[in-house]
């Protein structure tokens, strides 16, 4: 298997990528246009639009050591977590009442609970909301490990908007942050399940700038683990034409739930640090799988205790 620090070195530049280096980054405006309206891509859109996220994807094929999935508050606001897992159908309906609630919502996301890639549920529910809603962005997160082959199935869905969470690219750290890696029926652990995961996230990252998608690179910031990594992160993945960079702090739990948190000031130093390789997005809420409505709103942190939404359509 090549290695990671190969395939890093051996990368060859988009004609995106070129131009960012070049400064002749003719393509920018066309994809600040894409997102001009999607809340966590713009932070001038962040306290103006909203986003739904409909929770249809329940399967992961990768273990974080920061993620937890098995436990749903109401009152919390964190990745991975939702009410309930709907289906494609039901999101259908969820959408149509949300729309007609709120007019502001210019977004439809698919952010879990599980990884969107690994769920079929995903690419039909992005399929009927481009034929029902078309006037939506359509979005969706992933870790990246499936990226390279549903690529073309993303962007024959129309996704315009795609978030890959790239935490390391380094193989002593990455190994450190992920405990497995389930891929092709195989489960991998260590330095291979990192090496895997890595070079599917960056071959992945490349083919989706091929197709003129925004990018969007989210990274934990684990203190004592990748702090000090996080700008070559941004160097490799700018380089293959990431638009924008969100660096979020670690939410203690799982492998991780010892661990203390970076300050506000720990984490605006990296952000400022990686700010001066790639423009960074420091509005992140870090919302839930079935988040609803304006980011930042009161009630607007899922569509269980939105008021502004009257999300009633999950209650049942």
């Amino acid at each position: 298997m090549e290695t990671l620090e190969g395939q890093i070195e051996g990368v060859v530049m988009t004609d995106l990528a070129q131009a960012i280096f070049s400064g002749k980054f003719e393509q920018q405006p066309n994809l600040v246009a894409k997102v001009a309206t999607h809340p966590c891509y713009s932070g001038e859109a962040h306290n103006k639009f909203g986003r739904i996220h409909v929770p249809v994807a329940k399967k992961c094929n990768i273990q974080c050591g920061y993620c937890v999935r098995k436990f749903d508050c109401p009152n919390e606001n964190r990745p991975g977590v939702t009410t309930k897992v709907i289906s494609p159908d039901v999101a259908m309906s969820t959408i149509g009442e949300a729309l007609a609630l709120e007019p502001r919502l210019k977004v439809l996301g698919i952010a879990g609970p599980g990884d969107p890639l690994a769920n079929d549920a995903t690419i039909e529910t992005l399929l009927k909301t481009k034929e029902l809603f078309p006037e939506l962005i359509l979005c969706t997160s992933t870790n990246g490990l499936m990226l390279p082959e549903k690529i073309e199935e993303l962007d024959r869905a129309g996704v315009i908007a795609l978030t890959i969470t790239i935490n390391a690219v380094d193989p002593e750290i990455g190994a450190k942050i992920y405990t497995h890696v389930r891929y092709k029926g195989i489960t991998y652990k260590g330095r291979e399940a990192f090496e895997i995961l890595s070079r599917n996230q960056l071959e992945g990252l490349r083919e989706a700038v091929k197709r003129s998608m925004v990018v969007k690179v989210n990274s934990v910031l684990i203190p004592g683990v990748n702090d000090r990594h996080l700008a070559r992160v941004a160097r490799v993945v700018k380089e293959l034409g990431a638009h924008v960079m969100n660096i979020m702090p670690l939410i203690p739990q799982g492998k991780f739930k010892d661990t203390i948190p970076p300050t506000p000031e720990e984490l605006n130093r990296v952000r400022d640090q990686c700010d001066r390789i790639l423009k960074q997005f420091r509005n992140c809420n870090q919302c839930r799988a079935d988040a609803i409505g304006v980011p930042g709103e009161e009630g607007c942190g899922s569509v269980t205790t939105t008021k502004s939404c009257e999300a009633k359509f999950l209650k049942s």
